[in-house]
């Protein structure tokens, strides 16, 4: 009943249907490799709210270069650990980090750099502040930064990728985003390989600077496209096997209008 499937025809529907299945399988084990290193970032961002900080040098690595140099970037279970770090903020290179949305508003984050007495530097977000009048691009009146020793206390983050261009308006260093290499081309000494995010510092940060919310990685997402990639596999191979008995059961004549009458069921004619 079955012998058809030996054809070269049904055989290379068959080899079809096993590659197709088996991508959709390799494609959702790709996601849920993708929801475990998420769920590892969320734990990691929790775990860092209650956890007491340690020097910066033992999460990141301290950068061997000379000036215009980034460090290694830290290992990914070093991100979004808490650290600390003593120097005093070179406020003749403030980055500021321009489209950055807080609360449905769009402003700038600024970023700088810490220098530390080994005469290498992190740099550190001190928080979000809205633009001058006049739009979103407008630079904004910055909040006054230390200029003595500062300890500041907050969580590694990791270099962000697609940085863009880092220019020199109005004085002063402009980024889209907080590209970690890009920046220390511009700075005159080895930077660490990732920044800081603050959460507080000594003496105080000026309150005008808003922190920046840490929003957890979205993995349910990606779990939903485990589930859905493996029920795509399954439901390829079913369809192999329901297209298969159809045809078996035509062929031998079973379905359609070829099916044989059962003449017994028809009524005696009075």
């Amino acid at each position: 009943m079955y012998r058809f499937l030996l054809t070269p025809r049904w055989l290379g529907i068959l080899a079809l249907t096993l590659v197709a299945a088996a991508v959709m399988v390799l494609l959702g084990n790709w996601q849920l490799h993708r929801y475990e290193g998420r769920t590892a970032i969320n734990e990691r961002i929790d775990a860092s709210e209650h956890m007491t900080p340690v020097p910066l040098a033992e999460k990141v690595p301290a950068p061997t270069g000379g000036p215009h140099t980034a460090g290694p970037a830290p290992a990914d279970e070093a991100t979004w650990t808490r650290v600390t770090a003593t120097g005093r903020y070179d406020t003749e290179n403030i980055v500021l980090v321009r489209g950055r949305t807080v609360d449905r508003r769009v402003g700038f984050e600024v970023v700088t750099p810490l220098r530390l007495a080994d005469g290498s530097a992190v740099l550190v977000d001190l928080g979000w502040i809205p633009p001058a009048p006049g739009g979103a691009m407008a630079q904004p009146q910055l909040p006054a930064v230390p200029t003595g020793e500062v300890t500041v206390v907050g969580r590694v983050h990791a270099s962000e990728s697609e940085a863009g261009a880092v220019d020199r308006r109005e004085g002063r260093l402009e980024t889209r985003r907080v590209g970690v290499p890009g920046l220390a081309r511009e700075l005159p000494y080895p930077v660490y390989g990732a920044y800081v995010l603050l959460d507080e510092q000594t003496p105080a940060a000026d309150p005008a600077f808003r922190a920046v919310p840490i929003g957890h990685t979205n993995n349910w997402q990606n779990l939903g496209y485990v589930v859905q990639w493996w029920l795509f596999a399954a439901m390829t191979l079913f369809g192999y096997g329901w297209v298969a008995r159809r045809e078996a059961r035509r062929m031998a004549g079973l379905d359609g209008p070829s099916a044989p009458i059962d003449r017994a069921a028809e009524p005696t004619p009075a």
